[in-house]
């Protein structure tokens, strides 16, 4: 029995040390997640084509898909007339993502948006298609069959459609032929971008850093940018270095914030969001006003005149006003219980909160979108 009750007395403590590192790393995020190198992008690309093959849902009307066939076809040392409509042809909008470090030969995905009044890019083909980047050079060039996650079909008077039908993608439908000449090997420092700028979180970055490396390597320039310094060990081997720093954790901090959507009704609150001493009062007020004309038909063989008379029927209600105190300090939960309790909906939330943040008793930023 003592032996039992030792056993269970050393898992207890055991438990005691482990279970505070385990909530510490609950909120705590790999470095990765946190920053970016500086000059380690993706690029945007561009390119404009055309996919042919499709069943008569192409562009029906548009002067640029015209003519884009014929200066292609003319290339191929095919003229034909001009003015020539081809329902098979649409004109697209090619984009795709040069990711870094992409080598000559290597395949991206492409993206294709129609650009005229095609109906659907379904079985169709994109021909051979330059992307540029914003330098106006070509790094890859896009061709292949198109998918489709969608279909539309229409009759008569009525028409289905499921999904973007006139977007599809290619799998690896371009190959890189030009690389972004960058290289980590010979650099003697990286710039760690925050996604977030804050001082905390850099001043919680570099602490974290110079505690790996055992050597003050990182100093921050400000809120959104830590100069890491290369060690000369590591001179041939940045991308060793780079990965022991990217693999850190980090517990970034979070400025106070309320992001509100008028339109969808959707309120996201940070955890450090505080309320000063307020008390609020809220009432809905709801009108509605409905139309029923009434028609008086004379009676037949007499002179009389059909007649519109308009009623009008108005409702108006308002719902019981209640008085709610909060205290200083309260927490965000604090404050969802007791706005809940008063019975609010999600827009008479953000009229209150909106409320609250114009009598200054809000300590959080609210960002409307």
């Amino acid at each position: 029995m003592q032996r039992e009750k030792r056993a269970l007395a050393i898992w207890l403590a055991g438990m005691a040390l482990v279970l505070p590192l385990a909530v510490q790393d609950a909120d705590a995020a790999r470095l990765k997640d946190v920053v970016n190198i500086e000059g380690v992008r993706d690029n945007p690309l561009t390119g404009f084509g055309l996919v042919v093959g499709l069943n008569g849902t192409g562009d029906s009307s548009t002067s640029f898909t015209t003519q884009s066939m014929r200066m292609m076809l003319e290339r191929m040392g095919i003229n034909i007339e001009q003015g020539v409509k081809v329902k098979n042809v649409a004109a697209v909008i090619v984009t795709s993502t040069l990711p870094p470090f992409a080598r000559q030969g290597s395949t991206v995905d492409v993206t294709l948006s129609s650009l005229g009044d095609a109906k659907s890019l379904q079985g169709g083909t994109l021909v051979m298609t330059p992307l540029k980047g914003a330098d106006g050079r070509i790094y890859a060039v896009a061709q292949g069959a198109v998918s489709v996650g969608g279909f539309a079909a229409q009759g008569g008077g009525q028409n289905v459609q499921k999904n973007h039908p006139t977007v599809a993608r290619i799998a690896g439908g371009a190959i890189i032929e030009r690389e972004v000449d960058f290289r980590l090997n010979g650099e003697s420092a990286l710039q760690l971008g925050l996604r977030n700028p804050d001082f905390t979180t850099a001043n919680r970055v570099v602490s974290a850093i110079n505690a790996q490396m055992g050597d003050p390597l990182a100093q921050a320039r400000d809120s959104g940018t830590v100069d890491v310094k290369i060690p000369p060990t590591y001179a041939k081997r940045v991308v060793e270095f780079v990965s022991r720093l990217e693999n850190l954790q980090v517990e970034p901090d979070q400025a106070a914030r309320i992001v509100v959507n008028e339109r969808t009704g959707t309120i996201v609150m940070g955890d450090n969001v505080r309320v000063s001493t307020v008390a609020l009062s809220h009432g809905s007020l709801s009108i509605r006003v409905t139309e029923n004309p009434k028609v008086s038909q004379p009676a037949p063989m007499s002179d009389g005149k059909t007649v519109v008379t308009p009623q009008t029927n108005v409702n108006v209600k308002e719902q019981e006003a209640r008085l709610v105190e909060m205290e200083q300090g309260v927490t965000l939960g604090d404050l969802v219980k007791g706005l809940n309790g008063v019975g609010v909906t999600p827009r008479d939330l953000i009229a209150i909160l909106q409320a609250i943040k114009a009598a200054g008793a809000l300590q959080a930023d609210l960002e409307i979108l």
